[in-house]
């Protein structure tokens, strides 16, 4: 069953960011949902709060061009980031995108960890590559999430998985890899009581008095 007292199932829109100086203050971890345009994350933030449309579903890749964020519960927050890849969006807003998106990344002290979407079809595409190589130096705690994994059949799925934790592994990339659908469920549980320690771990590192001599 379920459990009803985690952090997703109380979760709430707080704000949208359009520029750095816009986001909430750093005293809450943060869960970063990263991936191209049109990949599924509205639908796997809607089903980790087992909710019909807190995130906007759009058909409109390159719609959501703003930094989202939502509180879980008063113990961290999830951030919905713009997806990146779609060509139709002009290169100056790409550009901005790239700033506003580059900066929360590089900097946010409250950052706990980064999920990076990719339909479980097409997985690492360029521009997946190219966000991986970049998150790779600053250390944080990664989940590749295959979604749509439910268009696949089940030989498929276990490939598919197996070549995403091979592919990490080559590239000395330290993360972990889980097959997700919204529709039929799969890994949506999982997916979340990872995330929930993920929370709870960066909570414990804050309460960590600071070395001295440092």
């Amino acid at each position: 069953m379920p459990e009803t007292n985690n952090a997703f199932s109380r979760v709430e829109f707080v704000i949208s960011a359009g520029i750095t100086g816009g986001l909430p203050p750093e005293d809450l971890p943060e869960l970063a949902f990263a991936g191209r345009s049109n990949v599924g994350k509205s639908s796997v933030i809607n089903a980790l709060a087992n909710r019909k449309r807190l995130a906007f579903v759009s058909k409109t890749p390159g719609r959501t061009q703003t930094i989202n964020f939502f509180d879980l519960g008063g113990r961290g927050r999830l951030v919905d980031l713009p997806g990146y890849g779609y060509a139709r969006v002009p290169q100056e807003v790409r550009a901005q995108w790239d700033q506003l998106v580059g900066g929360y990344l590089g900097s946010r002290v409250s950052l706990a960890g980064v999920v990076v979407l990719m339909d479980a079809r097409h997985p690492f595409t360029a521009h997946d590559e190219h966000l991986l190589e970049w998150l790779r130096p600053a250390g944080r705690r990664l989940l590749v999430l295959l979604s749509k994994c439910d268009k696949l059949s089940r030989q498929e799925r276990r490939k598919i998985l197996h070549a995403a934790q091979a592919r990490l592994a080559a590239r000395a990339i330290d993360g972990e890899t889980r097959l997700f659908s919204s529709l039929s469920g799969e890994g949506v549980e999982e997916t979340r009581s990872l995330l929930e320690d993920w929370l709870r771990a960066a909570g414990d590192e804050h309460k960590k008095p600071p070395v001295k001599g440092k």
